[in-house]
């Protein structure tokens, strides 16, 4: 594909403004290790809320979405629209608790919660375990999505595409810290969205496609269009809408969706202004991400089925592509190489956005387990401010150079996602109630994370030797069955943490022992915002469906939901 000078000029003067944030930022950033992770704690909510809503618009997540609608339509993606429930969870209940700790990251949360050199171990453990080796696995799937683009629209070697992709990247992560991190995602996010609703209007006016009630008139897009499965066959509806609904958004870890807040999410819930910009963020991102983003990828999703029905039709559109790439998230990429030139220089550049919002975020977050949670916790706790820094830039660098190689041998961004689902799966319960639930300690968490791990180890092995035949949501609800009972059996045969430290904990979080204080008003606000962003996704839908009596519905829903929060919003986050 050929880009024209004016999509050079786009994608040059992006790379070149993302670097000179990072040189702008670095003048603060390098201050101290404060500045360089949390961006000395003064940042407003609208800025953190789009940060987050910047990384998990990842340069993979069209992909995927699109790879789940030409596999199981429109209503799969419920696989992931079930952590709204966990998101919203983590605003009304979560939000003002991380901000109010003063933590420097959410694995500093060990030893504010519990005491003893296993919580010491468990600490520096997951430092590495989740901020070197899961990270890099996350970073390496967004990496995979590199390679496909830019084969698919540049024919880059796999090697070129990441090069190119994660130099610049990994440049302004080093110099910038979060702060650079946040400034570039606001300019990403903005780049990402425009693009994405411009790249899917043009898509849908090809002669190809003929309009967007052609398109949904195609019997083939037709049957993948539905919100909901087919309620008559419950092998379609139990595995894609009832097990996400029942059990796997409160039971299961996944990075952004963590049950109770974690990662990158409490990362910007730390660097908040105070609690109320802390709950604003996450409930703005949590707006964004659910309600606003996914028709885009959805409908090009819908759009590639005509243009490439099969797999057999995309191998046959990039025959350089190795094998092993042509999977059904390729089908997004492929979409956007009938675009126009000028078009194809800012869709390119919100893929680019995209990528290195992601992975910016996830370079300076591992980089702060590194640094806190283990270099200065057991390594050198008398290290100064400079020299944190130091040792952060390196670790950005090293995780990057890692992240690029294992992208190498990954071949889908959805083999990914699942894999992530199962090694996390039964844990969440036990973040959840870890915050309430004093007998919860660090043997809790070790056997939880063991166990699950153990469990999704078995399991892939098992699938790829074809040991036995089960379903991805059997071995999920398995996952969640063993894993719970095993962390709650070791829950209640072990000794909880001190009182001293469960006191200082409760009168740092909850101001003392009213733990359950409003609890009535933030279930009012978590159901509220629930049914307001969902009645917002729906009603989005039934708007491009042109199904006004549901957009109606939604339309009220939705109304109703804003009114509640509206009316009981300052109880709701007293």
């Amino acid at each position: 594909m050929l880009l024209s000078n004016i999509d050079w000029i786009i994608i040059i003067g992006f790379f070149a403004l993302s670097l000179g944030i990072g040189f702008y930022a670095s003048r603060t950033s390098g201050k101290s290790a404060s500045n360089f992770f949390l961006s000395g704690r003064n940042m407003s909510w609208w800025l953190l809320g789009l940060s987050m809503v910047a990384t998990t618009f990842a340069a993979d997540t069209p992909g995927l979405v699109a790879g789940i609608v030409r596999n199981d339509g429109v209503y799969g993606n419920w696989v992931w629209w079930s952590f709204l429930l966990t998101g919203m969870l983590t605003v009304f209940f979560y939000s003002k608790l991380w901000r109010k700790s003063e933590i420097t990251t959410d694995l500093e949360f060990y030893e504010l919660r519990y005491s003893g050199k296993s919580a010491a171990f468990l600490r520096g453990f997951r430092a590495i375990y989740l901020g070197v080796f899961f990270n890099i696995v996350i970073m390496a799937t967004v990496c995979l999505a590199a390679i496909k683009i830019g084969h698919v629209m540049f024919d880059f070697s796999a090697l070129e595409s990441l090069v190119i992709s994660c130099s610049v990247t990994v440049i302004y992560s080093m110099l910038g810290g979060l702060r650079g991190v946040i400034l570039t995602d606001f300019i990403q996010f903005a780049i990402a969205i425009t693009g994405s609703v411009w790249a899917t209007l043009y898509i849908i006016d090809m002669p190809q496609i003929g309009g967007l009630q052609e398109l949904l008139s195609i019997p083939e897009v037709s049957e993948k269009s539905s919100i909901f499965p087919d309620f008559s066959n419950p092998e379609v509806y139990v595995p894609i809408l009832i097990v996400p609904l029942a059990v796997q958004w409160w039971s299961v870890w996944y990075p952004g969706a963590e049950p109770g807040g974690g990662g990158y999410i409490v990362q910007r819930m730390l660097a908040a202004k105070n609690t109320k910009h802390a709950t604003l963020a996450t409930l703005l991102f949590n707006v964004i991400h659910y309600a606003v983003r996914p028709w885009p990828w959805i409908i090009i999703g819908l759009a590639s089925i005509v243009i490439f029905p099969d797999l057999q039709s995309l191998a046959t559109a990039f025959p350089n592509l190795s094998k092993d790439f042509i999977k059904n998230d390729l089908a997004y990429a492929a979409m956007l190489s009938y675009l126009p030139a000028g078009l194809l220089g800012l869709v390119v550049t919100s893929l680019i956005a995209a990528f290195m919002s992601t992975i910016s975020t996830h370079l300076n977050w591992g980089s702060s387990y590194v640094v806190n949670d283990f270099y200065v916790r057991f390594v050198k706790p008398e290290a100064l401010e400079s020299h944190k820094v130091r040792v952060g830039r390196l670790s950005t660098f090293i995780m990057m150079v890692c992240s690029a190689l294992l992208a190498l041998i990954l071949e889908e961004a959805k083999e990914a996602f699942d894999l992530l689902l199962q090694i996390g799966a039964g844990t969440g319960l036990l973040f959840i109630l870890r915050w309430f639930w004093y007998k919860i300690n660090p043997y809790s968490e070790i056997a939880a994370m063991l166990s699950s791990f153990l469990i999704a180890v078995a399991f892939f092995i098992g699938k790829t030797n074809q040991l036995w035949k089960l379903e991805s949501y059997v071995e999920l609800i398995l996952g969640v069955v063993i894993t719970t009972i095993i962390w709650v059996g070791v829950t209640l045969l072990t000794k909880p943490s001190s009182a001293e430290t469960i006191d200082s904990f409760e009168q740092t979080v909850f101001n003392g022992p009213h733990k359950f204080e409003g609890f009535k008003f933030k279930i009012i606000g978590f159901v509220a915002g629930v049914a307001g962003v969902y009645s917002a996704l729906f009603g989005t839908g039934y708007l491009i469906y042109n199904q006004y009596d549901l957009l109606i519905l939604s339309a009220i829903i939705f109304s109703l939901s804003v009114l509640v929060l509206v009316v009981y919003w300052k109880r709701i986050i007293s």
